[in-house]
């Protein structure tokens, strides 16, 4: 079965799949983020984040808290109790503050509140990434 979804950007940038309702900020997202050179993939909506990311094998999650049916948090705690797919970061977006007390429960690496400012969220993602990359060493080093 061929996967519907793929990514398009810079062929070397790292992937970031983008999960939001709102298709002219879902569309924003996408050039903003290509203009950075990252691999973006989009979607509207999906209930199994968790086989979404194992096939597309994304670096960073980027979503709406406010999802049709389910919500971006309840997404994320399903990455990151997957055993293969805990170590991907995870911003989520909402217009909704109080979300930010939610964070520990669903364990997402970061919290961006809209309205936001690109610049301000492209920050957001790089330092998530870059994150990861310094977890990696530590993870070698452990195995061996």
């Amino acid at each position: 079965m061929e996967m519907p979804y793929t990514y398009k950007g810079a062929p070397a940038g790292k992937k970031i799949l983008v999960i939001e309702d709102n298709e002219d900020l879902r569309d924003m997202l996408t050039d903003v983020l290509i203009t950075y050179d990252f691999q973006v993939c989009t979607l509207e909506y999906t209930d199994d984040l968790e086989q979404l990311a194992l096939e597309l094998q994304p670096d960073l999650v980027l979503m709406d808290y406010m999802l049709p049916g389910i919500n971006g948090g309840d997404l994320c705690g399903q990455l990151k109790r997957g055993e293969k797919t805990s170590h991907i970061p995870v911003v989520l977006l909402s217009a909704y503050d109080k979300v930010i007390v939610s964070l520990g429960t669903y364990s997402s690496d970061a919290f961006v509140s809209k309205p936001f400012e690109m610049t301000n969220l492209i920050a957001t993602v790089q330092s998530c990434l870059k994150a990861v990359e310094n977890r990696v060493p530590e993870l070698e080093s452990v195995q061996h």
